[in-house]
């Protein structure tokens, strides 16, 4: 079950909204915890158990840090290496035993002996669960002993299959005294709105002509099409999934949470580190908090801190998936942090704005054609192709119509031009034009007509899928 489906919108959502606002305060955590669980059961009717069974690991292993003091290291390893077996299991086996049967094959070309379906979303809650059992350890938070309370905060729909991961330091006490209200009611069905419309209206809408042109290949399309669609795709995964987090927000805020921010217009950034300050918000600074810090951040000189950030970015290409284009992507982006720590950051201050935005944003558009390949060869030849011609047939008017140059248009305004421009108006009006996010009447009617526009694009078009699911 997706967000951006019939059946989320006119049945689940409409059902657990009514079962949670009639039912006492006492048991609304109880309702919560039941549609969780029936929402990962739908499309996940086997491998809930296997997300029940991470809830009690890890509710069991927080009891017994805080109870064994003196051996609570030895129990901290103990849960990390559950975890990660099987987050490793799942997620790289396959992928691990295809590449030692290709090293031992006649053509080089490795199989599955066990194929492994991959649980959705077990990788945004093994990382929730993580963040727990080491805070419990650092003593920053004290241990859960109510397992429902574990459970909900584990398996809450709106952020369980794509995020953002949240942290328990950050919503242990929404966990028991959170309040709703109708001003955050509000705010979250406008915010899911909005985030509908980007996931159906533009990212569905980019990735059939992006799904279409990697499938044919950098051979048959040709040299403009190919540009096309690696820039489609650059605003597509934006889309996509800040358009999931923004639907993931607001669901917390109908039910009185408040989530961490995940995307702060991403490429509006001057530098690449300052894009993953602004990219998958929750994922960095998980990494930071619970890797890049304990490694000694950049506290241990220079060496050190470029040792670090190396780990810190291989880690984050293996959390999308074992392949190499991933952890290249992630080695990619590393090396940017590096070179703009050395000498490239002090260089970018002293350049206009703009100089150090289109070094970031070519930098990311390069990296996402890496992100979006099967494996480095068709990296290589897709961004060779894009500047040399090589007779593909497939043109660009194929797919470069008048609504798509208008998705295209609206693409580049919403990933943060208009938004700045809106800024800088309201803060020379004085405050007389409301903050961004705030409920107005007029935000509420443009909110809904994105809602119904997006619910017409789902009733012609069956492509939905959310990139980020599959991580």
């Amino acid at each position: 079950m997706v967000f951006s489906s019939m059946l989320f919108l006119w049945i689940f959502l409409p059902l657990v909204l009514a079962a949670y606002y009639i039912s006492p305060g006492k048991i609304r955590n109880g309702i919560l915890v039941f549609f969780s669980l029936l929402f990962y059961a739908w499309g996940e009717p086997l491998y809930v158990f296997l997300m029940l069974f991470s809830v009690a690991v890890n509710f069991t292993g927080g009891i017994l840090i805080e109870k064994y003091q003196t051996r609570k290291k030895k129990i901290l390893v103990a849960t990390l290496l559950i975890n990660l077996g099987l987050l490793g299991y799942f997620k790289y086996f396959g992928t691990l035993t295809e590449a030692i049967t290709g090293l031992f094959s006649a053509d080089g070309i490795g199989t599955t002996l066990f194929q492994v379906a991959l649980p959705i979303g077990i990788s945004f809650y093994t990382f929730q669960a993580l963040s727990y059992v080491i805070d419990v350890y650092r003593g920053e938070v004290p241990a859960q002993h109510n397992f429902w309370h574990m459970l909900l905060y584990i398996s809450f729909f709106p952020q369980l299959i794509a995020g953002p991961i949240v942290k328990y330091r950050d919503i242990a006490a929404q966990i028991t005294g959170r309040k709703e209200t109708i001003r955050k009611f509000a705010a979250g069905i406008m915010r899911f709105c909005w985030g509908l419309g980007k996931k159906v209206l533009l990212a569905n809408s980019f990735a059939r002509v992006v799904d279409e042109i990697f499938k044919y290949g950098p051979y048959a399309v040709s040299r403009k099409a190919l540009w096309l669609g690696a820039i489609l795709y650059m605003m597509q995964i934006y889309y996509d999934f800040s358009g999931y987090s923004d639907m993931a927000i607001g669901l917390g805020k109908m039910f009185g949470f408040e989530f961490q921010e995940n995307f702060n217009y991403p490429y509006t950034a001057g530098s690449v580190q300052e894009f993953w300050h602004r990219w998958h918000i929750s994922l960095s600074s998980w990494f930071r908090d619970y890797v890049y810090i304990p490694l000694g951040g950049n506290r241990k000189g220079a060496a050190c801190t470029y040792r670090n950030l190396l780990i810190v970015f291989f880690l984050t290409g293996m959390w999308h998936g074992a392949g190499i284009a991933f952890i290249l992507w992630g080695l990619y982006h590393g090396l940017f942090l590096i070179l703009e720590r050395v000498w490239l950051g002090k260089k970018l201050e002293k350049l206009p704005g703009i100089v150090g935005w289109g070094y970031t944003v070519t930098a990311v558009f390069f990296g996402w054609i890496l992100f979006r390949a099967e494996n480095i060869s068709l990296f290589f030849t897709y961004v060779r192709n894009m500047f040399v011609a090589h007779g593909g047939t497939i043109l660009l008017s194929a797919y470069l119509d008048s609504k798509m140059i208008f998705l295209i248009v609206m693409g580049v305004l919403f990933a943060g031009v208009l938004q700045k421009i809106y800024e800088k108006v309201r803060v020379h009006s004085a405050g007389k034009i409301p903050a961004n996010g705030m409920v107005t009447v007029p935000r509420m009617i443009a909110c809904m007509v994105i809602f119904w526009l997006s619910v017409a694009a789902l009733v012609n078009n069956s492509y939905n899928p959310f990139i980020y699911f599959r991580f």
